[in-house]
């Protein structure tokens, strides 16, 4: 399956159809708007989740009512999602989360189109190749890659531009699988004023921005005006990280993808090392739950 431009636009309408329109009353007058939402919660395997084999973490998951989970590679997981997996392997990963309440939305790997080794850059473009075969294969959307990073002996220019080629050619290459490119908000060449620089030369449109709730999209209260910059190119899945944390206007995000009927999912990216973490995944819910209604209350 091909992903374009009218699939994505179609799935925004829809999420903002959902959000925006109200209902008749009986005498016909139409009632007011009853906003709702249909953001996600989940989690990415980072840390909270590297132990847990698959059967582990879907439980946990189920439990915890985070119903969405984007499996950690290369990373020695105890789930164990990786390129060496053989064809009967990947058919059972996809079996066991399609037979369970939590979905597997994709992968995220660490490839990264930044090196300035031409023999590095090709090899990460193979792999982040493979990983999207491997996505499809089990059963997942999408993967994520990263740019990273800026070098001090090339100029930032020829970065961005190196970048959008590599995820041209992956780009090309994950939409014949009816894959996503979730390019994370992350590293010294992920800021999403750069991330927009790179995106206006890529031509694929199933190349998409991962939020990664970085708090120096908010340098000088400035994230809506850099959220609007790539409102156009979100991916449907985004990393959060722990939301008590103060730093970073998570009220102000979820107001934002709330306004434009974004119906993805939030993963958590957690690092912390809290004594239960099923029971630490819950409060987060807890947590995000209480964005959302705020959200929600608006006038």
């Amino acid at each position: 399956m091909n992903i374009d431009a009218s699939q994505f636009n179609r799935r925004r309408f829809l999420g903002g159809a959902v959000a925006g329109f109200g209902f008749l009353s009986s005498a016909g007058a139409a009632a007011p708007a009853r906003r709702v939402s249909k953001m996600r919660f989940g989690l990415a395997t980072y840390q909270w989740g590297r132990d847990w084999d698959i059967p582990t973490l879907i439980a946990n998951c189920t439990r915890a009512k985070a119903l969405g989970v984007e499996p950690r590679t290369s990373a020695k997981h105890a789930h164990g999602i990786e390129l060496e997996m053989g064809d009967a392997a990947r058919r059972e990963v996809k079996k066991r989360f399609a037979d369970s309440p939590v979905t597997l939305v994709g992968l995220a790997c660490g490839e990264r189109f930044d090196s300035p080794d031409p023999a590095k850059l090709k090899e990460s473009i193979e792999n982040a190749k493979a990983f999207m075969k491997l996505s499809q294969d089990v059963g997942g959307r999408g993967v994520r890659v990263f740019v990273n990073d800026f070098h001090k002996e090339v100029p930032e220019e020829k970065t961005i531009e190196q970048a959008a080629r590599a995820l041209d050619e992956v780009g090309r290459y994950a939409a014949g699988l009816g894959q996503i490119v979730r390019l994370e908000n992350h590293g010294s060449a992920g800021r999403l004023i750069t991330l927009r620089k790179i995106l206006d030369r890529v031509k694929q449109p199933n190349v998409r921005i991962k939020l990664n709730c970085d708090v120096r999209d908010n340098e000088g209260g400035a994230f809506a005006q850099n959220f609007a910059l790539v409102k156009d190119r979100l991916d449907d899945t985004l990393h959060f990280h722990e939301l008590s944390d103060a730093k970073f206007p998570f009220q102000l995000q979820t107001d934002l993808l709330a306004d434009m009927g974004w119906n993805g999912w939030w993963l958590g990216e957690l690092s912390s090392t809290p004594p239960d973490r099923v029971q630490a995944l819950i409060e987060q819910r807890e947590l995000w739950e209480k964005l959302i209604a705020r959200s929600l209350a608006r006038a």
